[in-house]
């Protein structure tokens, strides 16, 4: 991770006090990851954010940079509308409207010709699979694959990279994630897939190690190796850029959704006085 840059770091970089760059990762503007306890920033991410907002910051709060010794992060389970309470450790799956979500995921994924999933940061999925493809169907279709799945969407959790990209799931087709946040808190993935790499399809030995991975019988995945998402370099750029908007959305889902939760306990708990 020699590539993270530390608080002190960015704060360098984008000439604002520690509190504003808090503040920013806790509203959503600046992109980061928590290691530990502590928030990491990608460089390169740092500076692409940097030239997509043509390095224009807020101006620092305060009379002067906040000292790393009083400084702390702003606590993600306090709502910016007048410190109302937010399940900053819910899981997601009961923070979103799953009903009307999934009928949201499922028009994304027709519209864009690919399978889309919503998961935890565990990669476990809190969303049906929208739109799969015959080859996704046919090789899931023993029990226990769901589990493997997981595996592959848990370690795109894992990548330390803030925006999408695609690498190759353990059937060989592409997938990548968009990143749900509740304020600064990673809640959970968009995770798109069914896209054929452009060495599609793969030779009878891949596909036969496949099988042997799968628990599948080879003659069950040749006859599908058709039915995946076909896609130019430029339509899969495209998708890249589109599925984070996608997340987007679901992030502002979360976070009204959160923010009506918190005001309806605390009328409850006035309530109740």
């Amino acid at each position: 991770m020699a590539d993270l840059l530390t608080t002190s770091q960015v704060q360098d970089k984008l000439r604002v006090d520690r509190t504003t760059i808090y503040r920013m990762v806790e509203d959503g503007r600046l992109p980061a990851i928590r290691v530990g306890k502590q928030w990491r920033f990608q460089e390169d991410e740092i500076e692409r954010w940097l030239q997509a907002r043509g390095a224009s910051l807020p101006a620092p709060l305060g009379n002067g940079p906040t000292s790393a010794a009083t400084a702390a992060p702003v606590s993600v389970s306090a709502s910016a509308a007048g410190g109302t309470p937010a399940p900053a450790t819910t899981h997601l799956s009961e923070i979103l409207p799953i009903a009307c979500v999934q009928l949201i995921q499922d028009a994304f994924a027709e519209m864009l010709g690919v399978m889309l999933v919503i998961t935890d940061m565990q990669g476990r999925p809190v969303t049906q699979m929208s739109n799969p493809c015959g080859f996704f169907v046919a090789a899931t279709q023993k029990a226990g694959m769901a589990a493997a799945c997981a595996q592959t969407w848990q370690g795109l959790a894992g990548s330390v990279s803030l925006e999408p990209r695609f690498i190759p799931s353990e059937m060989g087709l592409l997938c990548a994630r968009a990143l749900i946040r509740l304020r600064s808190e990673l809640k959970g993935m968009v995770v798109m897939g069914g896209i054929a790499p452009e060495s599609w399809p793969p030779s009878e030995e891949q596909i036969a190690a496949t099988a042997r991975e799968l628990s599948v019988e080879s003659a069950t995945l040749q006859a599908n190796l058709s039915a995946v998402y076909q896609m130019d370099k430029a339509q899969r750029e495209w998708t890249l850029r589109f599925i984070q908007r996608i997340a987007d959305v679901f992030s502002h889902i979360a976070e009204d959704r959160t923010l009506i939760i918190g005001r309806l306990q605390a009328i409850a708990l006035l309530t109740s006085l």
